[in-house]
């Protein structure tokens, strides 16, 4: 847990290798975290509609990409 609280601190590094390594990894872990709680939300019974809108994309983007892993 402390490597995923360390990584905002690394992607403002000044090393370059050190803030891309450490911004690849929150991209990765953001989207984990997306796909869990979009499948929270489908198995409360939220819409595909009220998702993206919590996203603040539309509602195809969050159908296309999510629709086959969650039901």
């Amino acid at each position: 847990m402390s490597e995923v609280v360390d990584l905002p601190r690394q992607a403002a590094h000044t090393d370059p290798a050190i803030g891309l390594s450490a911004v690849a990894a929150l991209r990765a872990l953001t989207e984990r975290l997306e796909l869990h709680q979009v499948a929270n939300a489908r198995a409360g019974g939220w819409s595909w509609q009220a998702i993206a809108e919590a996203l603040g994309v539309t509602k195809q983007t969050v159908h296309r990409k999510y629709h086959k892993m969650v039901r």
